[in-house]
């Protein structure tokens, strides 16, 4: 249509695959998410692995702090059904014993590793076959780049990305995949358009140390999406302080938003005025918890107004539009039947049910 805006080309990035789950090329963009508990503590990390998985995690990161945290790695792995990630930080032998211990991937920042030990990563994880994730962050960054280029920038962050890329291919391994992550919206950007531009490997993409929910889904929508929108980046991964199970269906809404993957249900309802005379917020609530965790694609309108409702969703597979006691069921914006209000949540969720049957 004249004047419709349409996603950039996808910049074609090598496939790897880590565990069961290939990344890159025209792959799905993969969702990811990172467990907060104690690694050490087998039972509370399978449990919220288990948490995340159903809500649609695609690949789990989980902290390795010390030898008791990497020993905890294959008794985790024998419990979950999706890749495990071994996030590693200044302790080279953690990184060499959790390849050893199965981990699908592990994730370094190689700032904080002496070269020779990067090498010796390097030698086991090419034996393995296990995909490293560069991670540079704006955090910790090399000092000589802080200081060749006035402070940390986008352009330090490519900066090291390029050094420790280099390092890798020195070494003849290139089972890499790379994210260069700040709390700095556009460094972040910034910094992930010049590196897209340099070398075809996989992109994680994030904004870390995000903040709690309104912030993180915000700065990640921005950062994120902005970046999706260009055609940059194979994972992702929205940072929320907190309940990470939080970061999946947002990370989700900025796919869908996009129209980059249409997964799980996505509903659309406004912000209601004074013409509204329903109870809308507890319907999307209630219609948004009960839909919670779904994995097939379904769009639902929920709308407080029966003069606009139908028209403004009219590309809803289902909806309601309210009046005052009643609501007029629609699909795909035509009008289906008329519904009492306290018939709203059972009605809606039988016609839902009624057509995933007939599907």
């Amino acid at each position: 249509m004249p004047g419709e805006q349409v996603l950039k080309k996808r910049r074609k990035a090598r496939v790897i695959q880590v565990g069961s789950v290939k990344i890159g090329g025209n792959e799905p963009i993969v969702v990811q998410s990172m467990a907060n508990t104690d690694t050490r503590d087998i039972e509370a990390t399978v449990r919220q692995i288990h948490e995340l998985q159903e809500a649609g995690c695609e690949i789990v990161r989980v902290a390795v702090l010390d030898e008791e945290a990497v020993e905890a790695i294959p008794a985790i792995k024998k419990r979950i059904q999706i890749p495990l990630i071994a996030d590693i930080h200044f302790h080279y032998q953690l990184a060499l014993k959790a390849i050893q211990n199965g981990a699908d991937g592990i994730r370094i920042n190689p700032g904080n590793i002496a070269p020779d030990k990067i090498a010796e990563i390097v030698r086991l994880s090419k034996e393995r076959q296990t995909v490293i994730r560069i991670g540079v962050n704006a955090g910790s960054l090399q000092k000589d780049l802080i200081d060749e280029y006035d402070g940390v920038t986008a352009e330090a962050m490519y900066a090291s990305a390029l050094r420790n890329i280099e390092i890798f291919e020195d070494l003849g391994f290139e089972l890499i995949k790379l994210s260069l992550k700040s709390s700095d919206v556009p460094m972040m950007i910034e910094a992930y358009r010049l590196i897209a531009a340099k070398t075809d490997y996989p992109l994680h993409l994030g904004v870390t140390e995000a903040g709690t929910l309104v912030d993180a889904a915000i700065k990640s929508a921005l950062g994120i999406g902005t970046l999706l929108y260009e055609g940059i980046g194979d994972t992702i991964r929205v940072s929320v302080t907190g309940n990470p199970v939080l970061e999946i269906p947002v990370a989700y809404s900025i796919l869908r938003a996009l129209k980059i993957r249409k997964i799980g249900p996505e509903i659309i309802s406004c912000p209601t005025c004074g013409r509204c005379q329903i109870n809308l917020p507890d319907l999307v609530e209630t219609i948004e918890k009960a839909l919670a965790g779904r994995k097939e694609y379904i769009k639902v309108a929920l709308m407080g107004c029966v003069v606009n409702g139908p028209g403004e969703a009219a590309d809803a597979d289902i909806g309601i539009a309210g009046g005052r006691g009643f609501g007029m069921m629609f699909k795909k914006g035509i009008a289906y039947k008329k519904v009492e209000e306290k018939d709203f949540v059972p009605m809606l969720l039988e016609e839902i049910k009624s057509m995933d049957n007939e599907k």
